[in-house]
């Protein structure tokens, strides 16, 4: 396999990366160009690095392409999210304003937010892919328990001083 350098540079800098780099995958990427331009076949390449060869052929490919900023993977685009930009605000418009009295809860749990969105906008949802919209959102799961509406300060101090009174600070 032959891989000729970019520039004059490019076998050193390969070296400094390899030396560097904490993710084992991405210097072997670097591994696998400072061996081909060494001369050494794919297959003994792939042995070497106990990769497959197609490794080694897609990513001494890629530096015959692009140089050394193409041996760094882009980020995958992913799946597109179900609810458009649109549904999201109004999702968390719904959410900010809080349960109402049909939601027949205090709090809004994940499952809750899935029949919601299931209601409102005709989006099936699983419960592990609510919580990553909610936290694309800017939500987090872990909030202080919610206090009950029927929750009365005073009857529970009451208690506390006349039923209770080991419950009593000292």
């Amino acid at each position: 396999m032959t891989v000729t350098p970019h520039t004059s540079d490019d076998r050193h800098f390969l070296h400094a990366r390899i030396t560097s780099e904490c993710n084992a995958k991405q210097r072997d990427r670097y591994r696998a160009v400072v061996l081909a331009m060494d001369g050494l076949e794919g297959d003994e390449i792939a042995r070497r690095l106990a990769r497959s060869p197609r490794f080694v052929d897609e990513w001494a490919g890629r530096y015959r392409r692009g140089g050394i900023d193409a041996l760094v993977p882009k980020k995958q685009s992913g799946r597109p999210p179900k609810l458009t930009p649109q549904q999201e605000t109004a999702l968390k418009a719904r959410l900010d304003a809080g349960p109402r009295g049909t939601d027949g809860v205090c709090s809004l749990r994940g499952k809750d937010v899935c029949r919601i969105i299931e209601e409102e906008f005709n989006v099936v949802h699983t419960l592990g892919g609510i919580y990553d919209v909610l936290r694309r959102l800017g939500y987090s799961s872990l909030v202080p328990r919610p206090r009950h509406r029927k929750n009365d300060p005073q009857a529970m101090q009451r208690f506390t001083e006349e039923q209770a009174p080991f419950l009593r600070s000292r």
